[in-house]
C-alpha cells in the first residue's frame, strides 16, 4: 500500500480550507497535477524543504519527494480561482498601491 494514500494527501490539503467554503482539491487528478508540478521542480534543480535532519522523510526520488512535502505541509496547493477574478484582485491591489504611493 502506498503511503500516504491519496485520500490522506486529500484530507491534509483540505484541511486549509475553512468550514463553509469548496474544498481545495477534490479529485485525485488534482492531488496527481500539483505533486508532479513540484517533482519537476525538483528535478529541474530547486532545493527539497524536507529538513535534512529528519532521516523519514529523506528520499532520493523527486516525485517522492514531493508526495513527503505535501503531506507535510511545506508546499500548499492554491484554490482556483477564475481568470476574472484574479485579474480583479490585480487591479484591487494595483489601486491601492498606487493611492498608497501618492
Amino acid at each position: 500500500m502506498i503511503h500516504p494514500s491519496y485520500s490522506e494527501l486529500m484530507q491534509v490539503v483540505n484541511s486549509d480550507a475553512e468550514a463553509d467554503e469548496e474544498p481545495i482539491v477534490s479529485s485525485r487528478y488534482s492531488i496527481v497535477l500539483a505533486t508532479s508540478k513540484r517533482a519537476r521542480q525538483l528535478i529541474s534543480g530547486e532545493e527539497s524543504l524536507l529538513d535534512d535532519d529528519d532521516d523519514e522523510f529523506l528520499v532520493d526520488k523527486p516525485l517522492s519527494t514531493a508526495v513527503k512535502e505535501l503531506y507535510t505541509g511545506k508546499v500548499k496547493i492554491l484554490p482556483y480561482v477564475e481568470e476574472e477574478e484574479r485579474d480583479e484582485e490585480e487591479e484591487e491591489t494595483s489601486e491601492v498601491s498606487e493611492t498608497e504611493e501618492q
